[in-house]
């Protein structure tokens, strides 16, 4: 078996993961750390103070989503749009999908000013999430981040608030992709760019060392795999919150 096709094996690899406990709110906790930064969503901050739409695209891949009869309403942009409908009642929030899958940073890249042309109105975020690919094909890091740079310029000049968002975490996956070279370049492009980073990589590492969810395991459980979707969306709708300096009381939220 090649290493692309191990990689593969071990990205979809979490779907199997097994739940130690059945309360969500344990499930879903994030170290503070991770969803902790210094850059900014001036426009979802904008958006906010005007009571204005807040409109998300997310740019991903098949990890963006869940098969199944279900899967797009478990899928994490989903659960994404519905934390944070949560957190900010009476502000209109709509989050839609442009999945790439099997698609390269630099290849996605191509495609952004076309993609960004074609939303109106212009998205006042978009979710970049890249890097699985490239790892699993192994392409050169400087050629990664020449496209990574290209993509977010791309994004900001079209007047969009950008998160980057990371690899999924396996440890399997660990064993067959140099994932800290892709998360390390897009760490720096993000950082250079002033653009926040949803650490998926961490995050998802850190419920596995916790045994929230068992990486390791085999069986596949696409209701489970739901669970790790939903809990993905919700720190994603804690990250926002953060980045654009919202605080939810102002409208009445607790």
């Amino acid at each position: 078996m090649n290493i692309v096709r191990i990689a593969g094996v071990a990205v979809l690899a979490w779907l199997a993961v097994t739940p130690a406990v059945a309360d969500d709110d344990h499930f879903c906790s994030v170290p503070a750390y991770l969803l902790s930064t210094d850059a900014t969503l001036p426009k979802v901050a904008e958006a906010f103070k005007a009571r204005s739409p807040i409109r998300v695209l997310v740019i991903g891949s098949r990890s963006s989503a869940l098969s199944g009869p279900d899967g797009a309403a478990s899928s994490y942009p989903t659960r994404f749009e519905a934390a944070l409908r949560s957190k900010l009642p009476g502000i209109e929030i709509s989050v839609t999908t442009e999945l790439h899958p099997k698609e390269t940073a630099a290849d996605v890249a191509g495609k952004v000013e076309k993609i960004m042309q074609e939303r109106k109105p212009t998205p006042t975020l978009v979710v970049w999430q890249t890097g699985t690919v490239d790892a699993m094909r192994s392409i050169d890091p400087d050629d990664f981040r020449a496209a990574l740079d290209t993509g977010l310029a791309a994004l900001q000049k079209a007047d969009a608030d950008v998160i980057l968002m990371n690899l999924q975490f396996s440890p399997r996956m660990e064993t067959v992709l140099a994932a800290t070279n892709y998360n390390d370049t897009i760490r720096v492009v993000a950082q250079e760019h002033g653009a926040p980073l949803f650490d998926r990589f961490s995050i998802m590492r850190a419920w596995s060392e916790a045994g929230d969810f068992d990486l390791f395991a085999q069986a596949h459980s696409i209701g489970v795999a739901a669970r790790v979707h939903n809990c993905l969306g919700r720190a994603l709708s804690k990250l926002v919150i953060e980045a654009a300096h919202i605080n939810p009381s102002e409208l009445g939220v607790r």
